[in-house]
């Protein structure tokens, strides 16, 4: 099954980073991301049906579905994130070559391996769901609560803000500097549990963990932070607030 999701992520990227060039925006990428795994899950589903597979691609569909609509809709009517107009100016002549294999390839290998418990199931995927897939629902169910809601939150926060560089502190945003990115791993916690009735299915952790690593350490958290580190509003406001997971505020 490995090869097959190979085949299907390199083909599926290798469109967005046509389009991307077409655009001349790769930001486009983020809005492949999520239905990356809608793709990837349902070919792999009607190759090889089960139960057990079923319910994971039906609940990526819907995380997929709604992350990629809801970055479509922020970025639209925007310029290129900053992230890769930077990139852009940083690359040089260089600029596209690199923008296929560290932004859209890099990122398909990366898909595949956070797509661990899918591609499991799609091998060994059994046709009943045990009680640790249904601790791995509701797990799943309470990340995608949280992202969609703080995802909402922050929104209607920008939508509605009318000073430059304020800080949305409530809401879930008051326990936690970054609750949409908690939520996201947590519903990838949530898959692997419901994979683990699956035959070496504990391999399949390696998805939930690469998720986990890739938004605390490289793309997630560590560049918004570093976005913000000139801002004293946000400097004082991670004073006080967890960074990740939600926590009550600090005192002093």
């Amino acid at each position: 099954m490995i090869e097959l999701s190979l085949i299907i992520v390199g083909l599926y990227m290798l469109a967005w980073f046509v389009i991307g060039q077409i655009l001349r925006r790769n930001d486009v990428a983020d809005i492949a991301w999520g239905m990356g795994f809608v793709v990837l899950g349902w070919v792999l589903y009607y190759n090889r049906p089960s139960i057990q597979l079923s319910l994971v691609v039906i609940l990526i569909t819907i995380w997929g579905v709604r992350l990629s609509t809801h970055i479509l809709l922020r970025n639209i009517k925007k310029p290129e994130d900053f992230r890769y107009r930077q990139w852009r100016k940083e690359w040089g002549k260089w600029y596209v070559a690199r923008s296929f294999f560290q932004v859209y390839i890099l990122q398909g290998l990366l898909l595949i391996l956070i797509s661990a418990p899918v591609i499991i199931l799609s091998k060994n995927g059994l046709d009943e769901i045990s009680l640790v897939s249904l601790i791995g629902v509701a797990v799943w169910c309470f990340g995608f609560m949280f992202e969609s809601v703080a995802d909402y939150q922050l929104k209607t926060f920008v939508s509605s803000k009318n000073q430059d560089g304020a800080i949305l502190q409530t809401g879930l945003w008051r326990y936690s500097r970054h609750p949409n990115y908690f939520g996201e791993v947590t519903q990838w916690w949530g898959i692997w549990l419901i994979s683990l009735g699956a035959a070496m299915s504990l391999w399949g952790v390696i998805g939930p963990t690469t998720i986990t690593i890739l938004i605390l350490k490289v793309s997630g958290v560590p560049l918004l932070e570093q976005k913000y580190k000139a801002n004293r509003a946000y400097q004082e406001y991670a004073k006080r607030t967890s960074k990740f997971v939600p926590l009550p505020l600090k005192k002093g």
